[in-house]
């Protein structure tokens, strides 16, 4: 209940902090910095490192990139239906495909199952990013017109990205060093990514406008928030998996839609409306479904 309470509280401040005006109107920037360039680096070194790799792991690795293919799908046949711009498509494409893993898939990981599980949650982080940073980059491109497709830029988004370096030296120094005299650092680092990314959600969330976009909303969060954990649970039916990592992986893809997702869409004016709106709704309704799909993944007998 402490850790409910605390994604309230922080969410709530954020709110209020931007409706004040205390800060400024780009804050969230600073925070997200700090988050995305120390918090969760310093959250692989403390994780990575201690896991044992077995085949399990391929199923976190797989996921996200069976919800993206998964997505692409469903928007397409809801655009033609539907008769939307290239730009929409491509808008709503972006934010029904990608899960919030880190942002709200760490602390609510942290609420419903334990810290521990974090190692497992990285793994679908690092995937989703890397899909963002490609393929995601490449249809916001082709869904835009406006610019050129460049190989040399999307591949420098990638190998640059501090997570995912972050990600590559923590599986690779500690075979060589012993890091084990900076666990307290990293533990207090990693610690710092629950709270600041909450507090910066609230910070950005927006809801003006809502109600004439209601159809376009509805249709990316149903995929988002209920098809695509229930496509990936599925299909860890159908293998005959189950455990720990398998619920973590399916709770992981029951997240709102990934922020940078829609920053992405608005970037290259794929209908930012919508797709900020897709956004900030999920974050809140998440809050309804991914207390279900714990319950689902908990009391159901399935696992």
């Amino acid at each position: 209940m402490a850790n409910f309470i605390l994604i309230g509280i922080c969410i709530l401040a954020g709110i209020l902090f931007r409706k004040s005006k205390a800060l400024p109107k780009d804050a969230h920037k600073g925070i997200n910095a700090w988050i995305i360039y120390i918090a969760l680096p310093a959250v692989s070194f403390k994780y990575l490192p201690h896991i044992t790799w077995t085949k399990d792991l391929l199923f976190p690795a797989l996921a996200p990139i069976c919800v993206w293919m998964l997505g692409w799908l469903f928007i397409t046949m809801y655009s033609k239906f539907s008769k939307l711009s290239k730009a929409t498509s491509g808008g709503l494409k972006l934010v029904s495909s990608l899960s919030n893993t880190s942002f709200i898939g760490f602390p609510l990981i942290i609420a419903y199952f334990s810290e521990k599980e974090l190692a497992i949650a990285v793994i679908c982080d690092q995937v989703t990013f890397t899909l963002l940073s490609t393929i995601g980059i490449i249809l916001a491109i082709r869904s835009s017109q406006q610019q050129k497709l460049n190989s040399k830029l999307v591949l420098k988004k990638v190998l640059t990205f501090p997570p995912l370096i972050g990600c590559i030296l923590a599986l690779i120094l500690p075979r060589y060093l012993d890091l084990s005299a900076l666990d307290i650092l990293f533990d207090k680092l990693a610690g710092t990514v629950g709270p600041l990314a909450l507090f910066s959600i609230g910070l950005q969330l927006k809801f003006g406008g809502w109600f004439s976009e209601i159809k376009h909303i509805s249709f990316a969060l149903l995929y988002k928030l209920i098809l695509a954990p229930f496509s990936v649970l599925a299909i860890a039916l159908l293998l005959g998996m189950n455990g720990m990592i398998t619920k973590i992986t399916i709770f992981e893809m029951a997240m709102p839609t990934l922020l940078t997702a829609g920053v992405v869409a608005d970037q290259y004016n794929l209908n930012p409306k919508v797709s900020n709106l897709v956004v900030g709704i999920g974050i809140l309704l998440s809050f309804i479904t991914t207390g279900v799909w714990w319950l689902v993944l908990t009391y159901s007998g399935l696992f």
